[in-house]
């Protein structure tokens, strides 16, 4: 009997070992195997957009407000920006801060409404109206916000119509009602009388002369996908650029 309970007795203690054993390897392997694995992860770096002064909602984002910053990449979102270029020229979907990452979901490509361009303006961009001289030469009262558009100016003096390379294409904002009313609030069939454009200096006072001195017709050139109507929009920018202007 007292043999029976030596080997048990003999057998509990060769199984604590064993157990001690198995957990003094566990723990070797943590700290010499998986513990620097994870430090080398967590210690990884990482860059990221990151906001350095107030981005009101709408505005478009300059190079001057977002900065490129290294963070630890463990357990980065996967939708955060890491290259300022995806960033600059993009407008804000939402008011954003300093210290703040941006994320896609807080950027568009486009502003969808009059108010979301109008306070977007930056830079030499500047909106100006003017008139739309007859139900023709509005496009049958059919410019929309976004639409992409060409001005034929109409000279009587030289008895010609011509497209000034300055003109060529122009961004409408909307347009609007002898009352003030915007194409995309009208609610009855009342016809706008004026269209805002979204232009430059050079541009605004061409714009200002013709008003004085001619009849614009206003050709639609282009509406769409954001991404094909800013190929337009870049294409007169070149323009400016050769130009020097």
């Amino acid at each position: 009997m007292k043999n029976k309970t030596k080997s048990i007795g003999s057998k509990s203690l060769s199984n604590r070992t064993i157990v001690g054993i198995i957990c003094i390897i566990a723990a070797l392997a943590i700290c010499f195997g998986v513990a620097p694995l994870v430090n080398k992860v967590s210690d990884g770096k990482t860059e990221v957009v990151r906001v350095k002064e107030t981005i009101p909602q709408g505005s478009m984002i300059t190079e001057d407000v977002v900065e490129v910053v290294k963070v630890g990449s463990y357990n980065v979102p996967e939708n955060l920006i890491t290259k300022k270029e995806d960033v600059v020229g993009k407008f804000a979907n939402v008011d954003m801060y300093a210290g703040d990452y941006i994320m896609s979901a807080k950027i568009t490509s486009d502003m969808h409404t009059a108010g979301d361009i109008l306070g977007s303006l930056a830079g030499d961009q500047k909106v100006i109206s003017v008139t739309i001289g007859s139900f023709a030469q509005g496009v049958s009262g059919k410019l929309e916000t976004g639409d992409i558009i060409s001005v034929i100016v109409y000279d009587s003096k030289q008895g010609g119509a011509f497209t000034p390379e300055e003109l060529q294409y122009v961004k409408v904002i909307t347009s609007t009602t002898s009352k003030g009313i915007d194409k995309a609030d009208v609610t009855d069939n009342t016809q706008p009388v004026t269209v805002t454009l979204l232009v430059n200096q050079t541009q605004a006072e061409l714009l200002a002369e013709y008003e004085k001195t001619s009849s614009m017709h206003f050709a639609l050139e282009y509406r769409g996908e954001a991404g094909q109507a800013q190929k337009y929009l870049d294409e007169q920018a070149a323009y400016f650029a050769k130009a020097g202007a």
